[in-house]
């Protein structure tokens, strides 16, 4: 790969700025993470978009917010405004557990430092822009931001917090993917209209005195409980997610309004879905593909993971209750050509590192490319949550040839020995009938070339649980379609002489579940022989559905009552099933299950596990019988012909 100037990045100092001829900058972008230039990296995917619209933008990197403050200081005044790209993920999450310890390392920042970011850096970093320019306006982004658009429920500090504009005093906010916005308002304010007039642009989040709401209230608007009734009444804030959640998968998006205090929020319906076009075109913009150069010698997690793979779409229909991927992308996919991805997979295969292994060829979820309606008339009055919860939308377009076209296409270049897929991949997908019998057989050849070509030897998937009630909750198709899948990857792999695994994922004390249903996960999975490496805590993110039952105990769409494990006993009760298998937890399993009136189940839990069985049978004293007869009757086999001993020993090898 050809060696980069330092000016192929977008500048991140005073020297950098003048090395491209400016002496004023337009917009200057705060990012809490490290500066990737990659289009994985939103603060990248901002920036390169406001300068590939014209405009002068910088970034400045994981600032120092101690003492003198000079990395707010060193760009000086942009003429439009500030830009606010607090981190590819919520800095809480990004931070703490579920259980609030502190992560083993910040995966976006160098060498997986903790010191290089504050908690909440947008608010964090607002407050201090507002402090040192105060008629400068602030503009919001990213998923901390996003995700905190209404009054929400903060795990971290538990307790409900209204719209993160009160607590930062930002200006605005554009939510969601932020290209179309970020353009639109540097277009407006560039010619001349202020950062109110923003107010009337599509996907952006504003607070105005009551009496000032643009338009006034409509029939077609959608006012909230306000934000102090929801302090009083959880059913309230239960009430709203509703509401919020709809609106958010619509099509065409009602506005929403929320009062706190004396002022108003207002969110306004968003953008349509990205076309193909404009997908493609953020995926264009003169990307290094690399860490900024002063990060020359140090290692960033993030950036090792995505480095070498490639995303396809943008949008996830699954409607999972715990995810914030529709909230802030949308349910409807945006996918990229086949040139485009074609030209980034070339891009990647300059790179001096790279041996010919593509990562990933993914997305939000792996097999949902080139998806979508068949009638989109239907689509537009829709606002479920999921395409494919409860079931399959008999609207939905579930043919992966498309995806097939382009897996294939990929494989084909010269220089690409092996495409993985390392997204998960929704297997009620690949289980469903369509009825269309091109569909299926096209359905059944994806899922057998996924399997035999596209897997580094461990295909992830998510069941998440198998407790039906559960399950139900969480928006995941029942544990039975998983086992079908189980077997359907056992048989495959079967026939085709290969050595795979599936590795599930699987959560903890969410809403719903109680130790019973662990306990009953263990002994399910158990019986299909895990020892269960990925799991994880439920962790109470602000904007899901599983949050709010979390917080509220209610499910928003049934106001019926939902038990959620929130202490810290209760919540390593549930977790300690998923380690049946060591010993320093079978004491404690055995008392729990006792006191739940399960003991009954405890040799089923830890009674030998088919490996374990299969290893004791060795050492049975019937079993060295056998072995012995086993023995003499292969020694004389082997006596008459000797040519047995010498394959024996070759099977054996």
């Amino acid at each position: 790969m050809a060696e980069h100037r330092l000016s192929e990045w977008l500048p991140t100092t005073k020297k950098e700025v003048e090395l491209r001829g400016w002496d004023e900058l337009d917009v200057i972008l705060f990012s809490g993470d490290a500066y990737i230039d990659h289009p994985s990296f939103g603060a990248a995917v901002i920036g390169r978009a406001i300068e590939a619209g014209g405009w002068r933008v910088a970034i400045v990197p994981q600032p120092d917010w101690h003492g003198d403050l000079r990395d707010f200081k060193k760009l000086g005044r942009p003429r439009l405004f500030f830009g606010i790209a607090p981190g590819c993920m919520d800095s809480m999450v990004n931070k703490y557990t579920a259980n609030r310890r502190l992560r083993s390392e910040d995966a976006y920042s160098p060498d997986g430092r903790h010191d290089c970011r504050p908690e909440y850096p947008t608010i964090v970093y607002t407050q201090i822009l507002k402090q040192l320019f105060p008629d400068v306006p602030v503009v919001l982004g990213g998923i901390e931001a996003s995700m905190r658009r209404l009054t929400h429920y903060d795990y971290w500090q538990d307790r409900l917090r209204p719209c993160i504009l009160y607590d930062s005093h930002a200006d605005l906010i554009i939510y969601g993917m932020g290209e179309k916005g970020i353009v639109s308002l540097c277009r407006l304010l560039s010619e001349g209209g202020s950062i109110t007039d923003a107010h009337r642009l599509p996907q952006v989040v504003f607070t105005v005195p009551r009496d000032e709401i643009p338009g006034g209230i409509t029939d077609s608007d959608i006012v909230l409980h306000p934000h102090e009734e929801c302090l009083e009444s959880k059913r309230a804030e239960a009430e709203n997610y509703r509401h919020i959640e709809e609106e958010s998968n619509k099509m065409h998006a009602c506005r929403l309004l929320q009062q706190t205090g004396q002022r108003v929020t207002v969110v306004n319906p968003p953008y349509p879905p990205m076309t193909t076009e404009e997908v493609d075109a953020s995926f264009a913009y003169p990307y290094t593909r690399l860490p900024h150069p002063k990060y020359k010698g140090k290692r960033i997690p993030a950036f090792d993971m995505i480095k070498h793979s490639v995303n396809i779409h943008r949008g996830c229909f699954g409607g999972c209750a715990f995810c914030t991927i529709s909230a802030h992308q949308g349910k409807f996919i945006a996918s990229r050509s086949k040139e485009s991805i074609l030209r980034e997979v070339r891009e990647v295969m300059r790179q001096d590192d790279f041996k010919g292994y593509l990562s990933d060829l993914g997305g939000p979820s792996a097999n949902m490319y080139g998806m979508g309606g068949k009638d989109l008339s239907k689509c537009e009055r829709c606002k479920r949550p999921s395409c494919i919860h409860p079931k399959v939308c008999p609207n939905l377009n579930t043919d992966p040839r498309p995806l097939l076209d382009i897996y294939h296409a990929v494989d084909s270049l010269p220089g690409i020995k092996k495409s993985f897929i390392g997204s998960g991949v929704r297997y009620d997908l690949l289980l469903h009938k369509t009825g269309d019998a091109d569909i299926d057989h096209a359905i059944e050849d994806y899922t057998r070339e996924l399997i035999c070509r596209h897997v580094s030897g461990r295909l992830k998937v998510a069941p998440e649980h198998t407790s039906d009630e559960v399950l139900r909750l969480m928006r995941k198709p029942s544990f039975e379609q998983f086992e079908q899948f189980k077997r359907l990857f056992d048989d495959i792999n079967r026939q085709e002489h290969l050595r795979q695994q599936i590795i599930p994922y699987f959560i903890s004390s969410h809403p719903g579940c109680q130790e019973s249903d662990m306990a009953r996960l263990a002994i399910i999975t158990k019986r299909l022989d895990f020892q269960l490496e990925q799991i994880q805590d439920f962790t109470p993110t602000p904007m899901t559905i599983s949050t709010e039952m979390w917080y509220t105990g209610l499910d928003p769409y049934t106001l019926q009552p939902v038990f959620s494990a929130k202490s810290q006993r209760e919540k390593l009760a549930q977790r300690m099933f998923f380690f049946w298998y060591k010993p320093e937890e079978r004491r404690h399993i055995e008392q729990e299950l006792k006191r739940l009136g399960m003991a009954a189940l405890i040799p089923q839990l830890l009674g030998k596990s088919p490996r374990q069985r299969f290893t004791a049978e060795e050492h049975h004293p019937a079993h060295a019988e056998r072995q012995q007869r086993g023995q003499e009757t292969r020694k004389t086999e082997n006596e008459e012909k000797p040519w047995r001993k010498q394959g024996k020993r070759r099977r054996k090898g």
